[in-house]
């Protein structure tokens, strides 16, 4: 294993460049996701469970987002690399429209049937009322976040990173004092409890989108234009983009339903475990921090080196962020386990609630170089190299026919607590690194989206 590249400074520079600030965006975001369950969690074990299974429903539409936006952002990364703007505005409007559809849809479901989502989660008749009167007023906020995503992921793939860190940061910072003085009633503010936290919640994420708009425009980039021309594309261009985007949609639609479902059978074991799930996933977000940075960062250069012709680079770009990350993960893991105590302490939970957020915290901690490396081949190769099929069909695989059933039968058969049945899901997360790294060295998930034949008809620049 080469480490000669720690001596590249242009490539540090460059990595560090990208890495850094959506690093630093996402430690605000997973810290004040954490206060917002520490919060949250001043109401009870019940609040926590409600706050956490409603977030489900956010975290299967903003991974759709995130599959929609991301492969398109594979086409954005390779004009950019070679440097043509026109069709980057074309794409980005493209983002727009779809994900303000599929935003639609998850809004209605929110606020007009929210018992029926919930129900799919828990029976619990409380954890149910709470949590669909949180769902009724986050629910009208998904279509700014959709379109805020889909700016996001196009600034990112052109390396103007700067500007979505200092909007999703105020966008945060104000969601979580507005959630603060709601939930508990500060000054002129009442005590709204889970409501208070749904209302700083929706307040913040439309606050994002107005940012991202103004700072776009001010700043002068290149995507402050005449939006109408976002949507000036033709049928063949939007049509190659989504032959590539939809399997990444796809795989996210299929991955966040699996994830669903395993916490569907985390919170049937008991509502103490799906409340420690909930504290778990907390520490497991800021845990992730670093890879975030490094994975995102990794596919805005591979996509980059693509549109240039650099497909050797494109590779060893890769190679070089997964021992980065994997070394990172293991030095991360070892602070999870050593921060158990700090973490329970935080939280009113029951003994057993203790014990399982401990035990969690352990498995966490011993899988998530696995969890990296997968995430650095995935995000960074397969899907920045525009191989969304070969993606989809190995996520759909490995989740449906390895983790879910394995979840189900350690926790509805062999009766696991719940941290064992964590720990079991990881299987499909090692069968997954397996193919992934039989794929990247194969070099097949390179494939050049934008030097073909015709490239400037279709595309309409």
């Amino acid at each position: 294993m080469s480490l000669s590249f720690l001596r590249d400074r242009s490539f540090l520079r460059e990595m560090l460049t990208i890495a850094i600030p959506i690093s630093f965006q996402q430690l605000i975001n997973a810290s004040l996701n954490m206060i917002d369950v520490l919060m949250v969690g001043q109401l009870g074990e019940t609040s926590i469970a409600a706050l956490g299974l409603s977030n489900q429903v956010f975290f299967v539409f903003i991974l759709l987002l995130f599959g929609l936006t991301s492969g398109m952002s594979i086409f954005t990364a390779q004009f950019w690399g070679k440097q043509e703007v026109g069709p980057i505005r074309k794409v980005l409007g493209m983002s727009i429209l779809v994900s303000t559809l599929i935003a639609l849809l998850f809004s209605l479901a929110a606020t007009l049937m929210p018992q029926t989502v919930l129900g799919f989660y828990t029976n619990d008749a409380e954890v149910i009322a709470i949590g669909t009167r949180y769902l009724r007023i986050v629910g009208f906020s998904y279509i700014p976040v959709a379109l805020a995503t889909s700016y996001i992921a196009t600034l990112r793939s052109i390396q103007f990173v700067k500007i979505t860190v200092i909007a999703t940061t105020t966008a945060l910072i104000f969601k979580t004092i507005l959630g603060y003085m709601l939930i508990f009633g500060y000054g002129i503010f009442p005590a709204l409890g889970v409501e208070g936290a749904a209302i700083g919640t929706a307040s913040g994420w439309t606050l994002e989108l107005i940012l991202l708009l103004v700072f776009i425009y001010t700043q002068k980039t290149p995507l402050a234009a005449n939006p109408l021309t976002f949507f000036s594309f033709d049928m063949p261009f939007f049509t190659r983009v989504l032959k590539t985007t939809l399997p990444a949609l796809a795989n996210e639609m299929f991955w966040s339903l699996g994830i669903t479902t395993y916490n569907a059978i985390y919170a049937h074991i008991g509502t103490d475990a799906i409340a420690a799930i909930n504290v778990n996933a907390t520490i497991e977000e800021l845990g992730f921090v670093v890879f975030m940075g490094l994975g995102n960062a990794c596919a805005v250069m591979v996509g980059n080196r693509i549109g240039a012709g650099k497909k050797d680079e494109a590779y060893e770009t890769v190679r070089r962020i997964i021992i980065l990350g994997v070394s990172a993960a293991w030095v991360v893991g070892i602070v999870v386990v050593l921060m158990r105590d700090v973490v329970t302490n935080l939280y009113d939970l029951s003994p057993s609630g203790v014990h399982n957020v401990r035990m969690l915290m352990l498995m966490m901690a011993c899988t998530l170089w696995i969890r990296m490396f997968n995430f650095s081949t995935f995000i960074g190769a397969l899907r920045a190299g525009g191989d969304t099929r070969f993606a989809l069909i190995m996520e759909i695989c490995s989740i449906w026919l390895i983790g879910v059933p394995v979840a189900y039968v350690s926790a509805f058969v062999l009766h696991f607590p719940v941290y064992y049945v964590y720990l079991m899901v990881a299987l499909e997360e090692l069968a997954k690194a397996f193919v992934s790294a039989w794929r990247f060295r194969s070099r097949k998930w390179i494939h050049d989206l934008v030097n073909v034949p015709g490239e400037e008809a279709v595309a309409g620049s």
